[in-house]
C-alpha cells in the first residue's frame, strides 16, 4: 500500500526533550503520527496516511466509547552506538496485535504491512530516537472501533494509529527493587475473559487495586487468579518470574495473562544458558513461605517498559515480606544486561531477534 507522507509544518513540530537523562515515560510525543481507516463495506484497510501528531475526531457514538472494542501493542526503539536505530522482536507484538485483534473481533493487519509503515514513521522522526543508553523511542499501536453506532456487536469501521516518543525508565525507582503488592480482593482477569488480550478493558480493571497499592506505598500489584485467588498470574505492567533453589518459575499462559515478549525472550535466554525454568501454577503461599526459608532467591518482572524489574519486597494480607537482602538479584541483573545489550547494539545477537530501521 503506499502511503502518503504529510510532514508537520514548522509550526507544528514539537519540542525535543532537552535533557534525554531526565525524560519521564509517556509525556512527551514525535512529530508524526501514521493512521489507516477499514470500512468492512469498502474493501478492508485504505488511507495509509502519515500526518503530524494530533488529536482525533471521533463522532461520539464511536463504539469503542461505548463497548469498549480497542486494542494497542508497545514496543521501542533503539539508538545504537553508530547511530543507527533497530526494534527488537517487533514481528512478536504484531502478531500479539492481531492475536488481541481476533479476540477482539477486529480486523487483522498483515504483519508485515505493519512493519513497513512503522519503518515509514521511525525514518521520518528519527531524530526523537533518544541518544542516551536506557532512553528509547516508545511505540503505541492502537486499533479501535470508529464506527458512529449504538448496539452490542463488532463494529464495521475501525481507525488503527501509530503514535511514539521518547521514554526512560518506567519505574521512578529505575533497575532498583520495587515494592509490589498481593491483591486478593480485587482481580484482573479470568480464564475465557480477555486477559490474554492486550485490550484497553484490562487495565481498566486493574485501576482500583493499584490505587490501593499506590496509597499504602507499593508501586504495582501482584495479580491473583480470579477464581481461587491462590494461585499467582502477573503483575499489573508485568510477567512475574521467580527463581527458586535455582529454578526460574513463571506462571504457565492459560488464557488470563499477557504473552509477553520479554517473557518469551527472558524464557529462552535462561534455556539457552542452561538454567532450569518451569512454567507452573505456583501460589502465593509457595512465594510466602519461599520469601521466609529463603528458597526464593529473587523475584523479577519482565516486560517492554522496564526489562526486567527486581521485586525487593512483597505485601501479602498486609504482611510484608523482603526477598533476601532486598537487592538486585543476580539473574535478574545478567537477564537485563543481556538483553539492553542486544536491544541496543552492544552485543551480537545470536537469535535474530532485532531488527535494523531503514532510515536513509
Amino acid at each position: 500500500m503506499e502511503i502518503k507522507i504529510q510532514p508537520a509544518a514548522a509550526g507544528q513540530r514539537r519540542s525535543k526533550p532537552a535533557d534525554e537523562t531526565k525524560l519521564v515515560f509517556g509525556k512527551t510525543f514525535s512529530d508524526h503520527m501514521f493512521m489507516m481507516d477499514y470500512f468492512a463495506d469498502q474493501g478492508g484497510w485504505q488511507n495509509p496516511r502519515i500526518v503530524p501528531h494530533q488529536n482525533l475526531v471521533l463522532d461520539p457514538a464511536a463504539m469503542v466509547l461505548h463497548y469498549g472494542q480497542g486494542i494497542f501493542e508497545g514496543l521501542k526503539a533503539y539508538r545504537c552506538a553508530d547511530g543507527s536505530l533497530q526494534l527488537f522482536r517487533p514481528e512478536k507484538n504484531m502478531e500479539r496485535f492481531n492475536r488481541s485483534a481476533r479476540r477482539m473481533c477486529m480486523p487483522e493487519i498483515d504483519v508485515e504491512l505493519q512493519l513497513q509503515v512503522l519503518n515509514a514513521l521511525l525514518k521520518l522522526d528519527q531524530e526523537w530516537v533518544p541518544h542516551n543508553q536506557g532512553a528509547s523511542l516508545y511505540i503505541r499501536p492502537t486499533m479501535i472501533a470508529s464506527e458512529p453506532a449504538l448496539g452490542v456487536r463488532p463494529a464495521h469501521q475501525y481507525l488503527y494509529y501509530i503514535i511514539t516518543g521518547p521514554v526512560g525508565a518506567y519505574y521512578p525507582e529505575g533497575f532498583n527493587p520495587v515494592k509490589i503488592y498481593v491483591s486478593d480482593e480485587y482481580v484482573r482477569a479470568v480464564r475465557g475473559g480477555v486477559g490474554e488480550a492486550k485490550t484497553m478493558a484490562n487495565y481498566a480493571a486493574s485501576l482500583y487495586a493499584q490505587e490501593v497499592a499506590k496509597k499504602k506505598g507499593f508501586t504495582q500489584v501482584l495479580w491473583l487468579d480470579a477464581v481461587e485467588r491462590a494461585y499467582i498470574e502477573e503483575v499489573g505492567t508485568s510477567n512475574i518470574f521467580f527463581r527458586i533453589a535455582d529454578e526460574l518459575v513463571t506462571p504457565p499462559l492459560g488464557g488470563s495473562i499477557l504473552p509477553g515478549i520479554t517473557r518469551q525472550s527472558v524464557i529462552e535466554l535462561a534455556r539457552h544458558w542452561g538454567w532450569k525454568v518451569s512454567e507452573r501454577r505456583i501460589t502465593v503461599a509457595e512465594v510466602v513461605e519461599g520469601i521466609t526459608s529463603r528458597r526464593v532467591q529473587e523475584i523479577f518482572g519482565s516486560g517492554t517498559a522496564a526489562v526486567i524489574s527486581p521485586v525487593g519486597e512483597l505485601c501479602y494480607k498486609d504482611e510484608q515480606y523482603q526477598v533476601q537482602d532486598g537487592k538486585v538479584g543476580e539473574w535478574a541483573r545478567r537477564l537485563y544486561d543481556e538483553i539492553i545489550a542486544i536491544q541496543y547494539g552492544q552485543k551480537v545477537d545470536p537469535f535474530g531477534w532485532t531488527r535494523k530501521v531503514h532510515t536513509q
